[in-house]
């Protein structure tokens, strides 16, 4: 996949010296095991989404992972696929395009992956060769971790490093508790409710299900599982749920380490066995529906839920994606973000 300009309102040549860059994690080029080995192959040996000494990890990445869980992956990325490419692309492209509309005419809004394709690199120097000079980068993760958020901005320094003139520059860190935010997530829930009913009503419970990091994360220094927390316990105040209505899990482990927990799996197997009549998981802190939203939890935690509790009630809140409820949250962050620029 080439890189757009991302943006509805602009020719990419003479158009706004004012630019905003929206990250996020990435996806292969196709649901193969090919581009999917080549995704894996950068993704996994970013020093900051695995943190182990190269010569521990890489024997481990290139001599097993590499040679057997791309033709898996492959298989579980054809179920999500859709007909224009990876949802995680296909969202947040939308998401960018609806932005430059609402932000208008002086602004820019571009878009790039971490890893895969249209690359952090390709897209700022395409921004900087175009004549942007004032630039506002944006990962999509509201809660600060060093394996997304850091690792985005990593790839901008490094290449804005290389290049002769650079933009000004701002980022974005986080926005776990923005009020636009928050409110967009409890607005889409609630819409999701207005046809589903509420889950209390039902003796059921809201489950937030952020993606989990290495426990020893937090003891390096880490604000995550305190944000993902803080989101968790601000959308429920919006939401007006009564203690024991609502969880925190972390999903999506990777490997033999302890993570974050409780495990989201677990957790809902246990409640299932329970008896707990209705469970609704949304994933605030994943702004697109990707791999780990529809399959993982629309799909794996749904067949685990109706195992443990045939007659239940299982349900996935989409992610915010391009939603009307997105687009205005982003505006507002990004309005506030770009004062004195605009």
């Amino acid at each position: 996949m080439t890189n757009t300009c991302a943006t509805t309102n602009n020719a990419c040549a003479d158009g706004p010296r004012t630019a905003v860059l929206l990250i996020n994690t990435g996806s292969p080029d196709a649901p193969e095991a090919a581009a999917v080995r080549r995704y894996l192959a950068e993704f996994l040996s970013d020093e900051r989404v695995i943190e182990l000494p190269k010569w521990k990890w890489w024997p481990i990445l290139h001599g097993i992972i590499l040679r057997v869980r791309p033709a898996k992956s492959a298989e579980r990325y054809r179920g999500v696929w859709l007909p224009e490419g990876s949802p995680l692309i296909v969202h947040t492209r939308r998401t960018a395009e609806r932005l430059g509309e609402e932000l208008g005419e002086g602004v820019r809004v571009a878009w790039a992956m971490r890893y895969g394709n249209p690359s952090v690199e390709s897209v700022v120097r395409e921004l900087v060769a175009d004549g942007v000079e004032r630039l506002l980068v944006m990962p999509l993760f509201a809660q600060y971790a060093a394996q997304t958020s850091a690792a985005c901005l990593d790839k901008v320094f490094e290449t804005l490093g290389a290049l002769r003139s650079v933009p000004s520059l701002r980022t974005i860190r986080d926005y776990h508790l923005d009020p636009d935010y928050l409110d967009a997530l409890a607005a889409n829930i609630r819409q999701f409710w207005r046809e589903k009913g509420s889950p209390v009503d039902a003796g059921g419970r809201l489950l937030m299900s952020f993606h989990g990091i290495p426990a020893r994360s937090i003891a390096l220094g880490d604000e995550y599982e305190r944000q993902c927390h803080e989101t968790a316990a601000a959308l429920a105040a919006r939401l007006e749920l009564p203690e024991g209505a609502w969880s925190v899990s972390f999903q999506s482990r990777f490997g033999r380490e302890e993570w974050l927990q409780p495990y989201t799996l677990p957790l809902v197997r246990e409640l299932a066995r329970e008896g707990l009549a209705r469970i609704d998981v949304v994933c605030p802190g994943f702004a697109a529906d990707c791999l780990e939203t529809i399959e993982e939890i629309g799909d794996e935690l749904r067949r685990a839920y109706a195992a443990g509790n045939p007659a239940g009630v299982f349900n996935y809140i989409p992610a915010l994606n391009a939603s009307d409820e997105a687009v205005r949250a982003y505006a507002a962050i990004i309005r506030r973000e770009l004062s004195g620029w605009l």
